[in-house]
């Protein structure tokens, strides 16, 4: 579980985070959403040490990130797993060095076995004899999955997710969200995810953190979400006639 305790962000005199209180559940895909500039990618940021806050902290299994000594916190950095909006594969390493990076960098495993690592990674996210291919010859979906398969590749405790059906057609975001709820309940990891995709919300959701204006302003499960008389939050999730059916039809 990361746990995350009056956290605040300042980048010069602007106030980005503010008293920012919110629980990363294990074993559940945790959503964070939020209008674009609402600071949701600041707090993952923050999460995952890119950022240093100003105020509060963020804790691993209790313990705080940000006081950890340098060894510490990269053992911490070992255990995490992101899949980036882009996927943000490296365009001169092949599908299989791809996916062996994570490994290389941090791992002390013979060539061998991260090769075996890699491919079932790769097996685990359909990709089937494209080790040589390069991301260019890759569809967008399939490079999401190689992805997945190089966030996985070091067996993560937590693994975020930033904006992964942004590009992505509704079919193949479908198919990625299965995959990294699968991949969730299979492992029992925290896994974070940052979304505008309120279908994704809608189907792979299970808790839930609205971020408006920098603050926490409503937290629970998808079915709370459908029920909820907060008025920014509606405002966001049911800007479409689509999601504001859905509310209608579930009695809302």
């Amino acid at each position: 579980m990361i746990t995350v305790e009056g956290l605040g962000k300042r980048f010069g005199s602007v106030q980005v985070l503010e008293g920012i209180d919110a629980e990363f559940r294990k074993g559940m895909v945790n959503q964070v959403i939020g209008r674009s500039g609402s600071g949701k990618s600041v707090l993952a940021k923050c999460m995952v040490g890119l950022h240093k806050p100003e105020e509060g902290r963020v804790l691993y299994e209790g313990r705080s990130f940000h006081d950890m000594e340098p060894e510490e916190k990269r053992l911490i950095r070992q255990r995490i797993g992101m899949l980036f909006q882009g996927s943000a594969l490296f365009d001169s390493l092949s599908v299989i060095e791809n996916v062996m990076f994570p490994l290389r960098m941090f791992g002390t495993m013979p060539k061998g076995e991260m090769e075996d690592r890699a491919h079932s990674c790769l097996k685990r996210v359909s990709i089937i004899d494209k080790d040589a291919l390069y991301p260019a010859e890759l569809s967008g979906g399939m490079q999401k999955r190689v992805g997945i398969a190089r966030a996985i590749a070091m067996e993560p405790q937590y693994l975020f997710c930033d904006e992964p059906n942004s590009g992505l057609d509704p079919q193949t975001s479908i198919v990625i969200d299965d995959l990294i709820k699968a991949i969730t309940e299979e492992t029992g990891i925290t896994t974070v995810v940052i979304t505008h995709d309120m279908n994704s919300v809608m189907e792979t959701g299970e808790h839930i953190l609205f971020i408006h204006k920098g603050r926490k302003w409503w937290e629970g499960s998808r079915e709370e979400l459908l029920n909820s008389d907060n008025k920014e939050l509606n405002e966001f999730v049911f800007a479409g006639s689509l999601m504001r059916q859905v509310k209608k039809a579930m009695g809302g």
